[in-house]
């Protein structure tokens, strides 16, 4: 549990979001999540759009901390069959549990960039371990055009998340193996 108060209340905001909608996302929802007094998160962020891009900001420091965490404590893949079973556990954790709802969270704020460019720019693709361990892979296979390839890839996928999170289900290795071969070719 985070011992910073702006940090306990941008991940009580990430979960009224996940749960309640953009709509529900208000100060006084966050302050119930958090378990804090009334206007407690008005205090620490006055506007909502303050409060968003705190949320926002913190949702991609707990996205690029959880891929830098699976791409050092994962091998670099050296075969199709790695690379998909890297890919197959990278969405389950996007589907699942916490994973789950700050994938909810964050498709929601990738939406509510449109309007707000500010958000959009803290929403960029960031380079990480995970994410250079597919293009290398890529590249070592002779693919050429290896980073533009690992953007097609990682969107697919990104979009298999997007459909089972509106459609109920998980992916199967065969879906992820396709994306895969798809890549190769």
């Amino acid at each position: 549990m985070p011992t910073d108060r702006r940090t306990l209340l941008a991940d009580a905001a990430i979960g009224v979001l996940a749960d309640s909608g953009m709509r529900g996302l208000t100060h006084r929802a966050v302050d119930r999540a958090a378990d804090l007094p009334s206007g407690t998160t008005s205090a620490y962020y006055r506007t909502r759009q303050a409060l968003l891009t705190a949320l926002v900001g913190r949702l991609v420091a707990l996205d690029q901390a959880e891929l830098q965490e699976m791409g050092g404590r994962t091998p670099a893949p050296r075969t199709p069959g790695e690379l998909t079973a890297g890919l197959v556990l990278f969405t389950e954790l996007r589907l699942a549990g916490a994973g789950r709802r700050r994938s909810l969270a964050r498709y929601a704020c990738v939406i509510e960039s449109v309007r707000h460019p500010e958000l959009r720019e803290i929403l960029v693709t960031r380079e990480n371990v995970a994410r250079r361990a597919v293009q290398d892979f890529l590249a070592a296979q002779g693919v050429e055009d290896a980073a533009g390839r690992t953007v097609t890839l990682l969107t697919c996928v990104d979009g298999l998340v997007f459909d089972r999170l509106v459609n109920g289900g998980g992916v199967s290795v065969q879906e992820i193996g396709g994306l895969v071969s798809a890549a190769l070719r």
